[in-house]
C-alpha cells in the first residue's frame, strides 16, 4: 500500500464543489500522491479543477444500469471502496458535507476502522495525527490515526482552497463499481427544487452572508435580511430556533446541525450565538452581530457590535446604501 490520499469529490454545477476543492488542499498536506473519485460524468471542467489542485488520478466510478446515478450512501461507499483498492491509498479523506460523512462513516464501519470527523488541521504525518472540532466546536481533540486505511473528514472551510505550486496530470480512470441490490435499499428517488427564498449565492460559497434568529420575531420578520442579502449579493442563514419554528427552510440553518460557512462577511442579526452555532460560523473573517443584548455570546465574539432591534438596524442599513 502507497502512501496516497484518495479523496471522495462532489460535483457543484458541472464543477468540483467548493468543500471538495478545500479537501483537496487538505490532502497536499498529508504529503502523499493526491487521488480524486467522482461519482458521475467526470467531464474536461473537473479534470481542469483536479489539475490545478495537484491531483494525480482521478477515478470515475460507473455501474451498469445507472446504480450509481442517484445518491445512495452504500452503494457510494462500495463504489469508494472499490477506488481505495485501486489506488492503494493510506489515507481516505472527504469534505465534511452531508454526504461525505456518511458515505466514510459507512466505510469504516464496514472495516472496522476509526473515523476522525470535523478534522482542522494535520499536526503530524508520522504518525498521522489530526487536530478535530468535537463537541459543537467548544473543544479542539487531538486523535491519532494508526489505523490503514486512516479516514476523515474535513471540517466545511477549515482551508482555503488554493492552487497547488505544480498542476496534476488528472490522469482519468474508470472502473466499474460492483453494487449489490443491498447496497441500494436507501437510496434517493426523487430531487424536487427548492421553493421560494432561495438567496442568488449558494450558502456554502457565499462572500457575504445575512443572519437572522429568533430576533426576528415571525416568519414574516425576514424581509429586511432577505433585502440586505440581494443588495449585497449574498445569501441568508439562520440559526436552529428559526428552523425548528418553521419561520424558514432548512438548507438555510447555520451551525453544527446546519451548514458551516467562511465568508468575507457575516451579519448575525437577532442570533445570541450559542456554541452550536458558533461552530458554522466561526470561520467567517468578519463578523458584524446586531442584537439587543449586549452580553450575548455573539455579541462578545464578534469583530463588530451593534446594540439594537434587528428591525430599526437593518432598515437604517438599507436606507444607507440606496443613498451610497
Amino acid at each position: 500500500m502507497s502512501n496516497a490520499v484518495l479523496v471522495l469529490i462532489e460535483p457543484d454545477e458541472g464543477r468540483v464543489h467548493l468543500v471538495s476543492r478545500e479537501a483537496l488542499t487538505f490532502a497536499r498536506q498529508l504529503g502523499g500522491e493526491v487521488h480524486a473519485l467522482m461519482l458521475g460524468t467526470v467531464d474536461e471542467a473537473v479534470l481542469a479543477d483536479c489539475r490545478e489542485q495537484g491531483v494525480a488520478v482521478v477515478h470515475e466510478a460507473q455501474a451498469a444500469g445507472g446504480e450509481l446515478d442517484a445518491y445512495s450512501a452504500a452503494a457510494w461507499a462500495t463504489a469508494l471502496e472499490q477506488a481505495l483498492e485501486g489506488a492503494g491509498a493510506a489515507t481516505v479523506l472527504a469534505g465534511g458535507t452531508e454526504r461525505g460523512t456518511e458515505v466514510l462513516a459507512h466505510v469504516a464501519a464496514r472495516r472496522d476502522l476509526p473515523m476522525a470527523a470535523n478534522v482542522l488541521a494535520v499536526t503530524s504525518t508520522e504518525p498521522l495525527e489530526v487536530e478535530r472540532q468535537v463537541a459543537g466546536g467548544a473543544v479542539l481533540e487531538r486523535m491519532r490515526l494508526d489505523a490503514t486505511p486512516a479516514v476523515l473528514t474535513m471540517a466545511g472551510h477549515a482551508v482555503e482552497a488554493v492552487a497547488a505550486a505544480s498542476p496534476g496530470a488528472a490522469e482519468h480512470r474508470t472502473f466499474e463499481a460492483r453494487v449489490t441490490p443491498a447496497d441500494l435499499r436507501a437510496r434517493v428517488q426523487r430531487v424536487q427544487a427548492r421553493g421560494g427564498g432561495d438567496s442568488s449565492a449558494a450558502l456554502s460559497a457565499a462572500r457575504v452572508v445575512v443572519g437572522a434568529g429568533r430576533g426576528a420575531g415571525s416568519a414574516d420578520g425576514f424581509a429586511d435580511v432577505d433585502a440586505l442579502a440581494q443588495r449585497l449579493g449574498g445569501a441568508v442563514g439562520v440559526s436552529r430556533a428559526v428552523t425548528s419554528l418553521g419561520w424558514r427552510p432548512h438548507h438555510e440553518q447555520v451551525g453544527q446541525t446546519g451548514s458551516r460557512i467562511a465568508p468575507d462577511v457575516y451579519i448575525a442579526c437577532g442570533i445570541s450565538g450559542a456554541i452550536q452555532h458558533w461552530a458554522g460560523v466561526s470561520s467567517s473573517k468578519t463578523i458584524i452581530a446586531i442584537n439587543t443584548d449586549a452580553d450575548a455570546p455573539m455579541m462578545t465574539k464578534a469583530d463588530y457590535a451593534v446594540v439594537g432591534d434587528m428591525h430599526e438596524v437593518l432598515p437604517a442599513i438599507l436606507e444607507e446604501l440606496d443613498r451610497a
